[in-house]
This record gives structure tokens, C-alpha cells and sequence, in this order.
């Protein structure tokens, strides 16, 4: 019985050694990464300016970029330095929307994130500017949204808040989380 159990503890430790050594091996070796060619883009433009029109001729908005990637398999625009100029449909003044990076899908929202600006071209208008980290834009009714904090700069206020909905068609704003306003006096 000696033999038996010397011979079933001598492949126990062997077994166990084995393992540990292809084990080891394993975690030396360098992982290879391999490049899906299915997130390339399609299309690249560089310094990119598109004006677009409704079915009645009417221009409705107007997007510059530094560089535009359009990814067909994902259905994804992706722009750097995008920046809008918006058209209300009731054809008062346009706004100016900016933003470091910017994603257009295919049902025309657009996800704008990392330094976010949307300001009024009319200097009349009671909101000048909002400025937040992200923004998300309907470009088929002018609506913006965003549910982080935004810092709104108007004609003698200034108010930080968050849960914004701006329609530009209306010039009504939304703004579900009120943090705080701060009043100055303004001179026309």
C-alpha cells in the first residue's frame, strides 16, 4: 500500500507543478490585440460645412467641423469641434451650439459633450448663453436637453441648475433641479 501512495502523492506534486507552470507561461505571455476593421469609418471629411434645407427650402440648421467620421455598420456621425447654428422654425434669431466632440444618429439627435455652448445670436433675447459638459440636441424639432448641470447666463441673472429642456421654437426653457441664481443689476 506504500508504493501505491507514494506513487499517487509523486503525481499529485507533479500534476500540481505542471499546472503551475503552464499557468505561469500563460500570464507572460504579451496579449495580442487585433483591429476590428468593422470600426473604421466609412467616411472622413476634414473642415466640414453643411448647410441644411427643409422640404420647403427653408434653411434649418448649419454644421462646421473639424472632422467628421461617418460609420455606416454603426449608424453614427462623429464630429470633433462641431458647431451648429440653429433656425427656429418660427424664424426669429438663431442660436449658436458648440461643443468639443459631437455624435449625430440616425433618427437626427445629436449627443454634444466636453465644453457644451449654446448662445444667442439676438442680444435682446432674456437667455444669452448655457454652458454645460453635455447637451443633447433634436434637430428635427429644436429641442435641447440635458440632465446634468448647466450654468445659464441671461440678461441680469445667472442660474446653475440641472434636468434642462430648451425649445427653441417656443423660447420656453425647462429646468427641473434649480441650484442656485444670482441677480445683477443690468444697464441698457
Amino acid at each position: 500500500m506504500t508504493r501505491i501512495y507514494s506513487f499517487a502523492v509523486l503525481f499529485f506534486i507533479f500534476s500540481a507543478i505542471s499546472y503551475s507552470v503552464i499557468e505561469w507561461h500563460q500570464t507572460n505571455n504579451k496579449q495580442v490585440t487585433t483591429i476590428d476593421n468593422d470600426i473604421t469609418p466609412d467616411f472622413i471629411a476634414e473642415v466640414l460645412n453643411s448647410e441644411i434645407f427643409n422640404d420647403k427650402g427653408n434653411l434649418t440648421y448649419i454644421i462646421d467641423a473639424q472632422r467628421m467620421e461617418h460609420y455606416t455598420k454603426l449608424a453614427v456621425t462623429h464630429f470633433e469641434f462641431p458647431k451648429y447654428t440653429l433656425y427656429p422654425k418660427n424664424s426669429s434669431a438663431a442660436w449658436k451650439m458648440s461643443a468639443n466632440e459631437g455624435t449625430l444618429y440616425t433618427n437626427n439627435r445629436v449627443k454634444l459633450e466636453n465644453r457644451v455652448a449654446l448662445i444667442a445670436t439676438d442680444k435682446k433675447s432674456l437667455i444669452q448663453e448655457i454652458h454645460g459638459r453635455y447637451l443633447e440636441l433634436d434637430l428635427n424639432t429644436n429641442i435641447i436637453s440635458s440632465e446634468q448641470t448647466v450654468y445659464i447666463k441671461g440678461r441680469g441673472f445667472i442660474m446653475y441648475g440641472s434636468g434642462l429642456i430648451v425649445d427653441l421654437n417656443t423660447k420656453q426653457m425647462t429646468l427641473t433641479e434649480h441650484g442656485q441664481t444670482i441677480y445683477k443689476n443690468i444697464e441698457d
